[in-house]
């Protein structure tokens, strides 16, 4: 089980950044058509945004995207390592961008009500319900009147996954068991899809979720989504080559 003591020893010590994260895009042919082709669609909607919340960005795979797309980022992650590379790769280029090292729960640092946007793809998959349920409890209070999270975290028990967890899925976590502590949080659940990674079991789920006052009008939307490594094959097939080099 990824506890927080893996992610600090894999993410702030262990893992060979020298790809800075694009070996994890391959399926999709590069993170600059995964991006355009299977993120920014499902969050274009709410882009751009005043304010930028990034957990966990990495080394930045993400993070050169949602800077284009804001006034004022902020990227928290608990690795060390990484937060002096965004600072070093993003700091000088973009002023109006911040990294802050966290303990690997917290989002303190962070004023309430103050963000419009906030976005962890690749990353939350790795933690387990009572750290991903401290990020979310958190995240609701952060959102302004009117904004949304968009939010890449595991489903490995609403998957019914059995097998070898190569993925290193956190193995307490469920779609159902994000939207509850989303809910009795204060928030609400607007879209929630369970996707496939690298398989047939939908072991992951992407949540886009807002306060609970937020777009009344919109109807929540749930959907299992087993064609997710089809999608991202297509992409590699018919959009990548667009943007490769």
């Amino acid at each position: 089980m990824p506890d927080l003591v893996w992610n600090r020893k894999v993410w702030d010590g262990d893992y060979d950044w020298s790809a800075a994260g694009e070996e994890w895009s391959a399926v999709w042919g590069g993170s600059h058509a995964q991006w355009y082709g299977s993120i920014l669609p499902r969050v274009s909607r709410f882009l751009p945004a005043r304010h930028i919340l990034e957990i966990a960005p990495g080394y930045g795979r993400w993070t050169r995207f949602l800077l284009r797309s804001c006034e004022q980022y902020t990227g928290v992650d608990l690795s060390l390592e990484c937060i002096e590379y965004c600072r070093s790769r993003f700091g000088a280029v973009w002023p109006t961008s911040r990294f802050i090292k966290n303990d690997g729960s917290s989002l303190a640092e962070v004023e309430a009500a103050s963000v419009d946007f906030v976005f962890s793809f690749d990353s939350l998959v790795h933690v387990e319900i009572d750290v991903l349920s401290a990020y979310l409890r958190q995240v609701v209070q952060k959102l302004t009147p009117q904004g949304v999270a968009f939010l890449h975290h595991s489903n490995w028990v609403g998957s019914g996954s059995v097998g070898p967890n190569v993925h290193h899925r956190a193995e307490s976590v469920s779609a159902a068991l994000a939207r509850e502590v989303i809910e009795t949080s204060g928030g609400r659940v607007l879209v929630q899809e369970e996707v496939n990674w690298g398989g047939s079991a939908c072991q992951d789920c992407l949540t886009l979720l807002s306060r609970q006052d937020a777009y009344p009008d919109r109807a929540p939307v749930f959907r299992r989504n087993p064609d997710f490594m089809r999608e991202a094959e297509l992409i590699r097939l018919n959009q990548s080559p667009y943007s490769t080099g």
